[in-house]
């Protein structure tokens, strides 16, 4: 049976990635240039900005990623690309030069959802078994997604509000600390203790729905007193607060949806699968579920995960049209159960 090899192109945020997947899982190579130093200054990304280096970066990333992975351009089978959901400038720019590359060479095109992504870079640790459960949780997105077979996605609950990873950025943003803040509140979370009686939000309530909006707001209400009132907190009580009320809150959501959903795997994807604390809570908590958590270099925006969620694409012969636009506020089906 003939190898099959896919290069993918993932520019949704402040990341360009190119990688070329053999056949399944065989990751050859997945080139990442982050733009993190250029957007720390700024507290955030700015989109302009982020799209300026994707242009940069994209022909080199690309050359870089097919030299890595020693094939020709002959043996490319398709090229994948996210084009949703994300900035809507750096979203066009992996689209369109996704689109030059398949048109120059002759190639199908295989549109992928940045979030079946961050789902699918489980596979490339892990067989995964369907129907599955996955948690995704991002600086964009917070959702539960039932998948009952590959390529088929629904929501089941998600944040009403902000996004966990949101939240973690906006209040290291508070307390004075570096952009992405992500990483260092986690670090924080296991010197400090959980002090602080932080609200969680709709934690009780009969459905999958997450809210973090009140706990951003309580904690940074709590920080701006104390400052007012020259006092000074311990950011590593405030951090072990803080990531204690949102993890409470992913757990018992978490659990709420594996009780309804009969499911083979828990797959937890994105950014904020990174986090220590969520990892470890999982292990603790969840145990008649096998759950599926990508190696930390898997859980930010890459290209290896676009490949991965691109091949049930090819195998159903999902191609799009030289025509494809970015879709920056793309989704995934929501359930109406």
């Amino acid at each position: 049976m003939k190898d099959r090899y896919i290069l993918a192109i993932e520019t949704s945020c402040d990341e360009t990635s190119v990688a070329v997947l053999k056949n399944d899982d065989d990751l050859l190579s997945n080139v990442i240039a982050s733009q993190i130093v250029s957007h720390k200054r700024f507290g955030g990304v700015v989109p302009e900005v982020a799209s300026r280096h994707h242009v940069e970066q994209i022909t080199l990333c690309i050359d870089e990623a097919m030299a890595e992975a020693d094939i020709d351009v002959e043996q490319l089978d398709a090229v994948a690309v996210t084009y949703g959901p994300g900035l809507v400038g750096a979203l066009l720019v992996g689209v369109a030069a996704a689109k030059a590359f398949a048109w120059a060479n002759s190639l199908p095109l295989i549109p992928v959802n940045h979030m079946a992504g961050h789902l699918w870079a489980a596979r490339l640790v892990d067989e995964l078994e369907f129907p599955l459960l996955a948690l995704l949780v991002s600086g964009g997105h917070t959702e539960l997604v039932y998948v009952e077979e590959p390529g088929s996605y629904k929501i089941v609950g998600e944040t009403r509000d902000d996004a966990v990873g949101e939240a973690y950025d906006k209040v290291g943003r508070v307390m004075g600390l570096t952009y992405p803040s992500g990483r260092e509140i986690d670090q924080l979370a296991h010197i400090g203790k959980d002090i602080y009686n932080f609200p969680r939000a709709m934690i009780k309530e009969n459905n999958l729905e997450f809210s973090f909006s009140g706990l951003k707001s309580a904690f940074i209400n709590l920080k701006h007193n104390a400052d007012q009132k020259g006092e000074t907190l311990s950011n590593e009580d405030l951090s072990a607060s803080f990531q204690a009320a949102v993890l409470d809150i992913l757990l018992a959501k978490t659990k709420k949806a594996l009780a309804q959903y009969s499911v083979k795997n828990l797959v937890v994807a994105g950014g904020v699968a990174a986090n220590q604390g969520l990892r470890e809570r999982l292990a603790e908590e969840i145990t008649d579920t096998k759950v599926i958590i990508p190696p930390l270099r898997l859980c930010g925006d890459n290209a290896g995960m676009i490949a991965a969620a691109s091949v049930c694409e090819y195998e159903k012969e999902n191609f799009a049209p030289l025509n494809l636009n970015a879709i920056p506020s793309l989704s995934f089906e929501v359930s109406k159960e």
